[in-house]
Order: C-alpha cells, then sequence, then structure tokens
C-alpha cells in the first residue's frame, strides 16, 4: 500500500533553486515519486511512497523557511500512482499570471467541511468551482458555477465578464486541495470583495471528512495522478486518462468508436493529426512491452 501526500505552503524562498537538489536527492533516496513545485512562492505538489519515506519528505519540507505549519492530506493506493519523482522550478506554485496576487498578504475567510453545506445552502451565496472544465465536469457541487476556464491564469478575465451579474453576492469558492482558491480569493479581496470564502483543504478534504449521507458533491474529484479519480472516502474512482488529451473518462467511454486506448478519445479523435496518433501508438507499444518486462515506460503517462 502507497501512501499519497498532496500539499502546498505559501512561504518566502529567496533561491529556491538551491534548494531543489537536496529535496529531490532525499525523495530519490526513500523512493518517492510524484512532482513537487518549488518557486520563491512557497512549494506544491503530491507525492507517493512508503509510510517511512513520506514522513521523512514532510519532516524536510516542514524545515524549510517559513514552511513548520505546511498542511498535507493522505489518501492511499494499492499500486504507485507516479512514474518518477520531479522537483521543478517554477515561477509561481500555481500559475495565475497575476503579480500582484500574494496569498500570504490574506485571503478569504476559510470555511472547515463540516460547516461548508450550511454555508453554501443560503441563498445569497454565489459557489464557483476554480477549477478547469475537464475537472468540473466529472464532478462537483450541486449548484456551483462553472467558470468554463481552460487553465487557471483565465479565472481574472472571467471574473471581470461576470462579477456584474455576481454583485451583492457573497462568494464561496473551491477547488481540489485549496491552492488555487488561496490566490483566487486574495485576488477578489484585491478587486474590493470583502465577503469572500473558502473551503478548507479542498475537495479532498471534504471527500475525506463529510459522511457521504450528508454529502453534497456530486461526481467524483479529478485528482492529478495515476488514480485519476477520488469519490467520497478518497476511494479510487472508475475513470481512466486518456492519454492522447488527458481527458478523464469513465468505463463506458471506452466503448465510443473514437476512443483507441493511448491514441484518442471522443474528446480529442478530431483534433489531433495522423502524426500525433502513430506517435501515440508507438508510445503505447513501448508501454505496453515495458509493462510485459514488470516495468514502466517512461514516456507513460
Amino acid at each position: 500500500m502507497f501512501t499519497i501526500a498532496a500539499l502546498y505552503h505559501f512561504s518566502r524562498f529567496p533561491d529556491p533553486t538551491a534548494l531543489r537538489q537536496p529535496l529531490l536527492d532525499l525523495c530519490r533516496a526513500h523512493r518517492i515519486s510524484g512532482t513537487l513545485l518549488l518557486a520563491g512562492e512557497g512549494v506544491n505538489g503530491t507525492i507517493a511512497g512508503s509510510r517511512t519515506g513520506i514522513d521523512a519528505v514532510l519532516a524536510h519540507l516542514r524545515a524549510l523557511p517559513g514552511c513548520a505549519a505546511l498542511v498535507h492530506k493522505e489518501s492511499h493506493a494499492a499500486e504507485q500512482p507516479f512514474n518518477r519523482m520531479k522537483v521543478r522550478i517554477r515561477r509561481e506554485i500555481v500559475t495565475m499570471g497575476q503579480p500582484d496576487v500574494d496569498p500570504l498578504q490574506g485571503t478569504g475567510h476559510y470555511v472547515a467541511p463540516a460547516d461548508w453545506n450550511a454555508l453554501i445552502a443560503n441563498p445569497d451565496v454565489a459557489v464557483i468551482d476554480t477549477r478547469n472544465a475537464f475537472e468540473v465536469a466529472i464532478g462537483t457541487f450541486a449548484g456551483a458555477i462553472d467558470p468554463q476556464t481552460r487553465s487557471f491564469g483565465e479565472f481574472p478575465a472571467w471574473w471581470e465578464a461576470n462579477k456584474e451579474r455576481l454583485k451583492g453576492k457573497r462568494i464561496a469558492m473551491f477547488c481540489t486541495g485549496g491552492i488555487r482558491c488561496e490566490k483566487s480569493t486574495n485576488y477578489l479581496r484585491g478587486q474590493g470583495v470583502d465577503e469572500v470564502y473558502h473551503l478548507q483543504g479542498g475537495i479532498l478534504k471534504y471527500l475525506e471528512e463529510v459522511p457521504q449521507e450528508r454529502s453534497t458533491w456530486q461526481g467524483d474529484c479529478f485528482v492529478f495522478d495515476g488514480r485519476v479519480s477520488v469519490g467520497h472516502g478518497l476511494v479510487q474512482g472508475p475513470h481512466i486518462l486518456c492519454h492522447a488529451c488527458g481527458h478523464p473518462l469513465l468505463p463506458a467511454d471506452r466503448d465510443h468508436p473514437a476512443y483507441e486506448e493511448g491514441v484518442a478519445c471522443h474528446h480529442c479523435a478530431a483534433t489531433t493529426t495522423d502524426a500525433d496518433k502513430a506517435g501515440f501508438r508507438e508510445r503505447q507499444r513501448q508501454t505496453a512491452l515495458a509493462r510485459a518486462r514488470g516495468t514502466r515506460h517512461v514516456g507513460s503517462v
């Protein structure tokens, strides 16, 4: 059984590049896989491995400047959900493209999962899903607004186009683990919105703590690892990933005429070229050969 830790923490890292190699070496020493992003504003990522290894990496991260209060969310999987370990340097740990946004200067009001249902049931509250459209498509809260964004960086433009119809509403926002809401609620505060709230710990914490019989969540939650989706209790969901476009698919989607494993699905079959599909088929062939040898192809998703 593999322990999976999803985490983020905003802090000031004057030289994130200097932090990269010691962190990567530690992860490799403990056979941890996943992705961690480092930037001047902090750390973000998801990793998986043994209990001992995960604890060692979390201890290392909490020893970094300003990270003693780092909070993580845990789940488990029977198989390693990542192929390799990556520690990358980025301009932002979640890309919004708004240089004045700084969660360390204040965010929206945190709402514990146990209190979330009561908040969003109020008619004067507008509930906004800050995730990308393909994530929203497989699950969201009942009545939530879907901005139909393709990336988080599109959210400010969406808000500018829609703010008038939401004037006078209290704003409640949520995302997978909370990090996008840290930035989006700070952004709204900068736009003069005072009554803004966000789900503490994100959807993952809600699905972990709120019993299904009391839940207003509908569907599954997309996760950026080999599990693809999780449901209540953070149990792995039914979805697989289209390795051509990255869209989550239900088992029934594999019966669609456009579906070819590792090559295309009904979301992308018409948008990729024959050359693209030939490359995907070769990757799929190499993946199958590696699987037969009991290893993982480095190009597999």
